[in-house]
């Protein structure tokens, strides 16, 4: 799906097929509620930007955690237009002019093949590597990772509920045995019950990342809105935690608060001796223990590769699982062959791409599944 409609677009289909982008980006957007929209912005203005975006809002939102996914694709759907498009005055038609209309059906044809048009050029953006994108595409880009719905992954807690099948709950059997005076009842039995494992996001922002430094910060925003214990840390020449920057609503607000507050911002690289700050100032007092962490770096290394080496296989000891996601993976022809990700590689759980947004999505599967 790409957000900006083509340039023949024009009144009730450009609203239309925002509905329909807002349905395909998982809002519940029924044809009642565009219909709705479509009366709304007719009454309140076409060509008054504000009006449209509380028409949509108020007919088009069902919950409050649809309004953020609104917003994105609101913006990128209607900022690049100079101007909403004018009411068109409705057409005067005599009985010659009626046996030239369309016939029933033909705007529905014309509305699937649009909507099968933007989700082809959506298709083709998800797969484009982040790096060769326009700023145009970018921005495009940035409303759709609105879109991701990652899971955490799961870990068995000590605590016990009930469940059809597991160890027998000889408390609950005994108390059903009582409760029918003695008589024979089914075993009851139970199981652990699952808790969401802490996930833990390590952002290469040297220079040679600053092509995808954005994206995944981008990503790891998302992971802080959907997951329940995530931590975000900067890596470079220092290390920097920018997980409470993540936390606000507003992407745009939260990647300018975590830019703000990261002071090596496409400078070096110094990796191993930064994961050893973060091994002994976070990961051994129990952020990393248990945890899937995953390291987002192209593993150029200016400083000695046996640490980086060391301080990984320190980290694969204390977390769950060590995902390493590198944007040159993605890549024909690549292979682990840099000093930083050569030695790094024998001490990792798996070794993702990370250069699309087709890419990010496989990650955080990988990351729901470890």
């Amino acid at each position: 799906m790409t957000l900006m409609p083509s340039a023949d677009v024009v009144g009730d289909e450009l609203f239309a097929a925002f509905a329909r982008a807002l349905r395909h980006a998982g809002i519940q957007v029924s044809g009642d509620r565009t219909q709705s929209f479509l009366r709304a912005v007719a009454h309140t203005g076409a060509g008054d930007r504000l009006s449209v975006y509380w028409s949509g809002r108020g007919t088009l939102c069902s919950s409050p955690d649809d309004i953020e996914v609104y917003d994105a694709l609101f913006g990128a759907w209607f900022d690049a237009r100079e101007s909403l498009p004018r009411p068109r005055r409705p057409a005067v038609r005599t009985i010659q002019q009626a046996a030239l209309e369309p016939l029933d059906g033909a705007e529905d044809r014309g509305d699937e093949q649009l909507l099968r048009t933007v989700s082809s050029d959506e298709e083709v953006l998800r797969h484009r590597d982040v790096a060769s994108m326009s700023a145009a595409e970018r921005r495009h880009l940035a409303a759709l990772f609105a879109a991701l719905r990652p899971t955490a992954p799961t870990r068995r807690s000590m605590r016990r509920r009930a469940y059809h099948r597991g160890e027998v709950d000889s408390r609950r059997t005994l108390r059903d045995q009582l409760r029918r005076a003695g008589e024979p009842a089914p075993l009851r039995r139970r199981a652990r019950r699952p808790r969401a494992r802490r996930v833990v996001l390590l952002v290469d922002v040297s220079g040679s990342m600053q092509p995808y430094a954005d994206a995944v910060l981008r990503l790891g925003h998302v992971m802080t809105r959907c997951m329940p214990y995530v931590e975000v840390f900067t890596v470079g020449t220092r290390l920097t935690r920018v997980t409470s920057a993540l936390r606000s609503r507003d992407v745009e607000a939260a990647l300018l608060a975590a830019g703000a507050a990261v002071p090596d911002w496409s400078g070096g690289t110094r990796l191993g001796e930064v994961l050893r700050a973060f091994v002994d100032r976070w990961g051994q007092r129990g952020t990393a223990r248990g945890a899937v962490v995953v390291i987002a770096s192209d593993g150029w290394e200016r400083g000695d590769p046996r640490m980086l080496g060391e301080q990984v296989a320190r980290l694969q000891r204390l977390s769950h699982a060590v995902v390493w996601m590198n944007p040159h993976r993605g890549k024909a022809g690549y292979e682990p062959v840099q000093g930083g990700i050569a030695v790094a590689v024998p001490h990792l759980d798996a070794l993702v791409a990370g250069h699309s947004l087709a890419a990010f999505d496989q990650l955080l599967k990988v990351v729901s599944d470890a």
